[in-house]
């Protein structure tokens, strides 16, 4: 309504969330019209805030574009989430703070991971060249599973790492698999990642060893 009061020849891009797919298939990718599958109040509370953007843009010839971001990660991330979590622990052993045990949670899940930085990137092309109206994906477009990414984070600690299971650190409703397809917002604004998930990994890493010795 702002929007519309304000500024109605604008762009707004609404930014919803990958979850809204719930569970997909192992070995295959969500596309932007695959089916909404939302599996918990989150991922549900994103794909009605969606719906309604694309309804009001609708009535009242607005300029909406929906994007559907899957994980990211890098410097700055709270440790609420599981890749800062993963390094501020191993930033804590190699700094002598905490015992040689990296304490995780479910590890078995395929996640489609991306930097931040890259993704923002994207939101800007969007703004920039996506088209009113359309639902982008906004992900690598390739899976890995947390145990690979929890075993390259503590191949890059400086002293001997062990990985736990924490069971409280479990989810009761971990979607198991969730890779999305790109090629929607690869073809309108050439949009493609340009950070391996490596050099992600060892940023992260690196922010928290800063932050150690702080």
């Amino acid at each position: 309504q702002a929007m519309q009061a304000v500024a109605p020849r604008a762009r707004m891009l609404v930014v919803g969330t990958s979850e809204v797919y719930g569970s997909i298939e192992a070995g295959t990718r969500a596309n932007a019209d695959a089916p909404q599958k939302p599996v918990s109040p989150y991922a549900l509370s994103k794909l009605i805030a969606e719906r309604l953007a694309a309804e009001y843009a609708a009535q009242h010839a607005l300029d909406v574009v929906r994007v559907r971001p899957f994980g990211h990660t890098g410097p700055g991330q709270t440790p609420r989430f599981v890749i800062p979590s993963f390094a501020q622990q191993i930033a804590a052993i190699e700094a002598g703070t905490a015992e040689p045990v990296l304490r995780v949670g479910n590890l078995e899940i395929t996640r489609d991971l991306t930097d931040v930085r890259d993704i923002v990137e994207g939101y800007c092309l969007l703004l920039e060249r996506g088209r009113s109206g359309e639902v982008y994906n906004l992900c690598r477009g390739e899976g890995v599973l947390l145990s690979q990414v929890a075993a390259d984070l503590a191949a890059m600690a400086k002293v001997a790492v062990r990985i736990e299971v924490d069971p409280a650190r479990l989810r009761p409703a971990d979607v198991p698999y969730l890779v999305g397809n790109p090629s929607r917002i690869h073809r309108d604004t050439g949009w493609t990642v340009t950070r391996t998930l490596e050099q992600t990994l060892r940023d992260v890493l690196q922010e928290w060893r800063g932050r150690a010795h702080q």
